[in-house]
């Protein structure tokens, strides 16, 4: 799990808060499916509804793909979030696309993925946000199950948790990422979105999540 660069990184994160898809109250924190308090919520699903942003995401994608999986010959999108960022990229690079479900399609031929499966194709995964890496990681399965050769996965954002890290080690993928929690946080505070003591709050929350209390 790396970053693609610290520039990309703070940009990003800087864009992402500009326009509200990672929102930070830990005042009145979110609670996630897993349980979690969490003081962030992430949503870069709305970077979809501003061209300037989700251009720049495409282009940096398109960076990370090439300098870091030049021999990719498709792009795979995991459903639901990174099915429309990986559209974008795979037209960018003019390479074939497919999406990757989170459960069988339920009639029909009832297909796990969705395009032209091609046994044997080199295939970068598209993620919009990592947290734990286990839908990720899933994808990643599905689609060596199919016959694909995962090469990598690349990321606009994550957490920065220990359990993704060891999991991504643990499966053998490399993840290039965008922008991530620690590179969020200076830019949160020094445009104003956090103050010192939110800042305290948040660092303590990325340390321990599970028993973090506001």
């Amino acid at each position: 799990m790396e970053l693609l660069n610290k520039k990309t990184a703070s940009e990003i994160a800087t864009k992402l808060l500009e326009i509200e898809a990672i929102r930070l109250q830990p005042s009145k924190p979110f609670t996630w499916a897993s349980g979690w308090k969490s003081p962030i919520y992430c949503d870069n699903r709305l970077s979809l509804s501003y061209p300037d942003v989700r251009t720049f995401i495409k282009l940096c994608l398109s960076q990370a793909v090439r300098q870091h999986f030049s021999t990719a010959e498709s792009i795979a999108g995991v459903a639901t979030a990174g099915i429309p960022q990986g559209a974008l990229l795979a037209d960018e690079l003019k390479l074939p696309f497919i999406y990757v479900r989170s459960k069988p399609k339920g009639h029909g031929m009832e297909n796990m993925i969705e395009g032209k499966v091609i046994p044997g194709q080199k295939v970068v995964v598209v993620e919009d946000l990592v947290s734990t890496g286990g839908s990720s990681l899933k994808a990643v399965v599905d689609l060596k199950a199919a016959g694909f050769e995962v090469l990598g996965m690349v990321a606009i954002f994550t957490y920065g948790f220990e359990i993704a890290k060891k999991n991504f080690e643990e499966a053998g993928v490399q993840l290039i990422c965008l922008s991530d929690y620690s590179a969020m946080l200076p830019q949160a505070l020094a445009n104003d979105y956090i103050d010192d003591n939110t800042l305290a709050s948040l660092v303590e929350w990325r340390k321990d999540p599970a028993s973090w209390n506001p």
